[in-house]
């Protein structure tokens, strides 16, 4: 198919980047893609997880440089949980997390990962909290 016809769909579609009901009232993103009858593939998806995960890599590394961490120096395992909780919850609420941030600033990872598990969002999302609170223990 000439790129002359696929643009001319794309105008016709439009592009939306957020979820969106379209005429028909199905959730529908991007170029028309109808998320409730299409969906994904696997493929989208893991493209998708690993965009989301490498961004929220990088602000983890932002998040550790504003407490005077090096993220090369700092340990894997406790990059690796302000990443997922990032992944999670976006940076902005992670960054909320004050007295957790105020432990791991002072290398007491005791009470960072006891800062952790009280919160609403351990009660929210239960076994992921206390396996990452472990992880931050070391």
């Amino acid at each position: 198919m000439q790129a002359k016809y696929k643009k001319m769909t794309k105008d016709f579609e439009g592009l939306r980047l957020k979820v969106y009901t379209c005429t028909a009232g199905k959730l529908t993103i991007g170029y028309g893609r109808n998320l409730e009858d299409t969906g994904i593939t696997e493929a989208e998806a893991s493209m998708l997880f690993e965009h989301d995960f490498a961004t929220a890599e990088a602000s983890a590394r932002v998040l550790l440089k504003s407490l005077g961490k090096d993220w090369e120096t700092f340990p894997e395992q406790r990059l690796y949980v302000l990443t997922d909780m990032i992944f999670n919850m976006g940076y902005s609420r992670v960054s909320g997390f004050k007295k957790m941030l105020a432990a791991i600033k002072k290398d007491d990872y005791n009470t960072a990962a006891k800062e952790m598990l009280d919160s609403n969002w351990a009660r929210q999302v239960g076994n992921r909290a206390t396996k990452l609170a472990a992880l931050m223990q070391g």
